[in-house]
């Protein structure tokens, strides 16, 4: 087995060992089923459920529905936990609908962005090596599993409080989030379709705020479902809080940013509007434009 291959299988498993640890220590406090947790149970199914389609992309040499199935996860994985959990009340609803809400909007969005480029670049080499494709499936596991522990552990909790302040304040922080993300897809995705854009970057909208204000709206949401889910979580529970602060990282320091602003660079670097660009607009948080 090559290096590379090794490599990969061993990164898949300690994948799944992390998410395992996010499952164990969201279920303190939490419903169980035939007595095992049913935080854990999802968790198990979201690794399950990227395993599945791993197969069914390999044999076809293919990732345009890998965005889709990450939103399948989410939405499956939460539905099925706020139907099997006992006496269900209004902050699992809520985080049921807000999960589902972000995730279906987000996955059509990239589900038709993909189809419509008739591939994602970023798959060209993985998907024909059966290690490292695997590898990417299984961290998108991983990725549902942070991104999810906190309402997760929040909607099986069998602690029930009633919504408060940190509810509201917590919707709204969501809400800005959404407004944020789904504004921005929805300005670049114009952008790039029109013609008389060919070559050019988007520096307009809240692009010209941000430039990245869509990860900018995606950490804001799941800082607003954990300040939601936290009234109910206790003791080691308390962790699943990490899921904003694993996006903050994801997002600004694994991939995300890094990868896009390397990319932008060598498209565009030395240009004189994109270098002033890059000088008046800030990385992720918004602020206003510098005229």
């Amino acid at each position: 087995m090559e290096n590379s291959s090794l490599q990969s299988l061993i990164g898949s498993l300690l994948a799944v060992l992390v998410g395992v640890g996010v499952g164990i220590a969201g279920s303190q406090g939490g419903a169980k089923l035939g007595g095992i947790s049913l935080m854990l149970l999802a968790v198990a199914g979201a690794y399950l459920i990227q395993w599945i389609a791993f197969i069914i992309a390999y044999r076809l040499k293919t990732e345009k529905f890998y965005d889709l199935t990450g939103t399948i996860t989410y939405v499956s994985l939460t539905t099925l936990l706020v139907l099997m959990v006992p006496n269900i009340d209004d902050r699992a609803v809520l985080l049921l609908v807000l999960v589902v809400v972000w995730s279906a909007r987000l996955g059509t969005f990239l589900f038709t962005r993909v189809i419509g480029e008739g591939k994602d670049s970023r798959f060209d080499e993985i998907k024909v090596s059966f290690g490292k494709f695997l590898l990417t499936w299984t961290l998108q596991g991983l990725w549902v599993t942070f991104t999810a522990a906190a309402s997760w552990a929040a909607i099986t909790s069998t602690v029930r409080k009633d919504l408060g302040w940190l509810a509201v304040i917590g919707l709204l922080i969501w809400g800005v989030g959404f407004f944020f993300e789904l504004v921005s897809d929805t300005q670049k995705s114009r952008f790039k379709t029109n013609p008389e854009n060919e070559g050019k970057f988007i520096q307009e909208g809240l692009w010209a705020w941000s430039r990245h204000p869509n990860y900018f709206g995606e950490i804001v949401i799941w800082i607003g479902v954990a300040l939601i889910a936290l009234p109910v979580l206790k003791g080691w529970a308390l962790l699943t809080l990490i899921s904003p602060i694993w996006v903050i990282i994801q997002l600004t320091v694994i991939s995300g940013i890094p990868m896009l602003e390397k990319k932008s660079d060598k498209r565009w670097g030395g240009q004189e509007a994109y270098e002033m660009y890059k000088k008046n607009t800030p990385v992720l948080i918004p602020r206003s434009p510098r005229k």
